[in-house]
């Protein structure tokens, strides 16, 4: 997407992220967290990805009210267990940030970038890369089988997960019939033929990098001072 969150430079996204992620770890009640909560939500608004976002925090409800549910029971106050919870929510949203933001060659390009072994960076981005097509392979077979008479919902929680066998089997054999088809094109591009390839494209800091940068930082002290979290802010 065209927005100026997107348009930084990854490395930079990262460290917006991990920034926000540092922030979140050191909060400890629901006022500081509802600061970091509007931290977060700036770049995200501006980066046009509210709805990616509220996705993902939708996936992370369930395991959060499970933590609620578990300092209740061992005797933490309801504040404190909320503060907890919020907590987690808040770490999930920071670390999403990045993922939401930045694309799977972005992600690669940053990678590189860290030195990271060139296998390991192939086999990451390209689980990313599948990740959405085995999902759109399961939505096919669910509802191929569907029309086919299988009942997903129907019986105990036995009979439930037998009744997704049927629906593991074929996407089990696309995803090998597809790394098949990726290892026979890797070889015909003759990947690992040299040890240390070139890249066409470099990581570089353009000006308005260097300014988000600059307002990085600046914003990252300003939510520690205002959270109490150095020395001169008020402990």
């Amino acid at each position: 997407m065209d927005t100026p969150i997107h348009n930084l430079d990854p490395r930079l996204k990262l460290l917006l992220s991990v920034m926000l992620f540092s922030v979140a770890l050191i909060s400890d009640n629901p006022y500081q967290l509802a600061l970091v909560f509007a931290a977060i939500l700036v770049p995200t608004a501006l980066g046009r990805s509210l709805r990616r976002m509220a996705k993902v925090v939708s996936v992370s409800l369930a395991f959060a009210a499970f933590i609620f549910a578990v300092n209740v029971l061992v005797g933490y106050t309801l504040i404190r267990s909320i503060s907890v919870t919020l907590r987690f929510i808040a770490i999930v949203s920071a670390t999403s940030l990045f993922f939401v933001t930045t694309s799977p060659d972005e992600l690669e390009y940053v990678m590189r970038w860290f030195h990271l072994p060139r296998d390991f960076v192939f086999a990451f981005v390209t689980a990313v890369r599948f990740v959405p097509v085995l999902m759109l392979d399961l939505t096919q077979i669910i509802d191929a089988q569907k029309s086919r008479g299988l009942e997903l919902d129907k019986g105990g929680p036995i009979q439930r997960l037998r009744n997704l066998v049927p629906v593991l089997i074929p996407l089990i054999v696309n995803a090998l019939v597809r790394s098949g088809e990726l290892a026979e094109a890797m070889e015909a591009r003759g990947y690992g033929a040299v040890k240390k390839p070139t890249s066409l494209y470099r990581l570089k800091f353009s000006r308005r990098d260097h300014i988000g940068l600059a307002l990085v930082v600046v914003s990252w002290v300003g939510l520690l001072l205002a959270l109490g979290a150095m020395p001169w802010g008020g402990g």
